[in-house]
């Protein structure tokens, strides 16, 4: 039997909305995949024993309002009637309906809105930078619109069959970016820490693994081929039949580490560039510390990656030897790309873990794997500053967790999503990339979605009023695919 087949009903009573609604309840989950449904798995047939060992649940990702037993979520719309309490804490002094909010004119010389789903929308323009305000405290994040479970892109038993075709039963994030191949159109998906066979003694774990799709009915869910150990458009870069390899080779920069981690990723061409960080040490909840973080390119791809020396920016003075800390780089461990029609790309940063603000640079496509040449926004001066990311001052104010980013032709506006510590998943817009930036809207909270929810990856063919997103979950440590409709 699944164990996301449902099994009972129950009736919540909404403390918010004053109505009680009906939930199906799923199965109970447990955040490491190795002690539930997958524990003790061998693969069919022998192998050797690669993983990487002595490895445990990257705690740093889970929710600090995590269940990690909490029953998986049905497909389908999320409930309404057990969001936070936030509505009744709104008032229309302190900030603008979601209604409203998408209304505002944009500012001038927004491009003109194409398909929803057209494959170049996501390259709409930067417009010309505009002052932003003074960042302060968070504001209080409004209720979205309706925000629906697609189903699971990864796991034992989801319609991917990750685990017979790629030795993936468990992993997270779900990085998603348009490879810039006119001939071979794909959407690639960089995952972080993977689990495999359980009964294997390491695991079968791996920092980092890829899949591939070219799925345009995302409504029915994300389908991946099998994978290939030669083909580069196959649907995962494997060492061996039905085993995804660990993309991202180590540097061996630092003295610790504790994983390779894709942040961001984004296509200049066919050229393929991955931000990611070296982890320190998964800390607490929400929290982590990074060694430093890179930029990887691939020239297959995503077959094959190799870091670029020049990219890479220490957190602190003391995290590695082989290149000189430059204060500012602790902003930018983490990464959110999107690209202008002025001939840059934006890259949005964040520290690590989810307790800081968000913070913006952009660099031309050549210099994108440089970060010596990035420019940085400073909202006091209201312009950018080359060469220098301690200058770069908050546009979003914390905390600000793992971030994607895309200018959506609908609401002719940039769009980032994120989560907090807690486990919401929030949505803001704003004109231009360094801001002004609207007051958070909530798409998931984490009283609808108890097991921890986090990291809201935009797939990029979805740049209208319906968006797709990827969306980990820490109970199942797996993958979900999901779905907003803007009003």
């Amino acid at each position: 039997m699944s164990r996301r087949r449902r099994i009972s009903v129950v009736l919540l009573t909404s403390a918010v909305i004053g109505s009680s609604v009906a939930i199906d309840v799923a199965p109970l989950a447990v955040a490491d995949p190795c002690t539930g449904p997958a524990a003790g798995l061998q693969p069919p047939t022998p192998v050797p024993d690669d993983g990487i060992p002595g490895q445990a649940p990257p705690i740093g990702r889970r929710p600090a309002g995590a269940n990690d037993k909490a029953p998986l979520p049905e497909l389908g719309k999320l409930p309404l009637a057990i969001l936070k309490q936030v509505l009744p804490q709104q008032s229309a002094k302190k900030k603008p309906g979601w209604a409203q909010e998408m209304a505002r004119p944009a500012l001038p010389n927004p491009p003109e809105p194409g398909s929803p789903n057209n494959l170049q929308d996501q390259q709409a323009a930067a417009v010309a930078p505009a002052p932003a305000p003074a960042i302060g405290p968070a504001p209080e994040a409004a209720v979205s619109p309706s925000t629906s479970v697609v189903g699971w892109v990864t796991g034992v038993d989801t319609g991917a069959n990750t685990l017979q075709k790629f030795s993936i039963s468990g992993t997270d994030l779900g990085i998603m970016w348009d490879n810039g191949d006119t001939a071979g159109r794909q959407v690639l998906m960089a995952f972080g820490d993977t689990y495999g066979y359980c009964g294997m003694r390491s695991q079968q774990w791996r920092y980092n693994t890829l899949l591939r799709t070219q799925d345009k009915s995302l409504s029915r869910g994300l389908a991946v081929a099998e994978g290939s150990t030669s083909n580069p458009y196959a649907g995962s870069p494997q060492s061996r039949p039905g085993y995804s390899k660990q993309v991202i080779p180590p540097i061996k920069w630092a003295a610790q580490e504790r994983g390779i981690i894709p942040t961001a990723a984004i296509s200049v061409g066919r050229t393929q560039y991955m931000n990611y960080m070296s982890i320190k040490s998964w800390d607490s909840a929400g929290e982590w510390t990074t060694n430093y973080s890179a930029t990887a390119v691939s020239n297959d791809n995503g077959q094959n990656w190799k870091t670029f020396p020049q990219s890479v920016r220490p957190a602190s003075p003391d995290a590695i030897s082989q290149v000189p800390f430059t204060p500012g780089n602790e902003n930018f461990q983490q990464a959110a790309y999107v690209k202008g029609n002025d001939g840059y790309i934006y890259i949005f940063g964040t520290p690590s873990g989810r307790s800081g603000s968000g913070f913006v640079s952009r660099a031309l496509p050549g210099n994108l794997p440089d970060a010596g040449k990035h420019e940085f926004w400073n909202t006091d001066r209201g312009s950018w500053i080359p060469g220098d990311p301690n200058a770069a001052t908050p546009i979003i104010s914390g905390p600000v967790g793992e971030m994607s980013a895309q200018y959506n032709t609908y609401l002719k506006k940039y769009l980032v999503m994120y989560g907090d510590k807690s486990g919401d998943v929030l949505l803001s817009t704003s004109p231009a990339p360094q801001g002004p930036w609207s007051p958070p809207q909530i798409l998931v909270t984490e009283s609808q979605m108890p097991g921890g929810p986090y990291a809201p990856y935009l797939h990029p063919w979805t740049t209208g009023k319906e968006l797709y997103f990827n969306l980990s979950l820490w109970s199942a440590y797996n993958v979900m695919l999901m779905r907003t409709t803007l009003p």
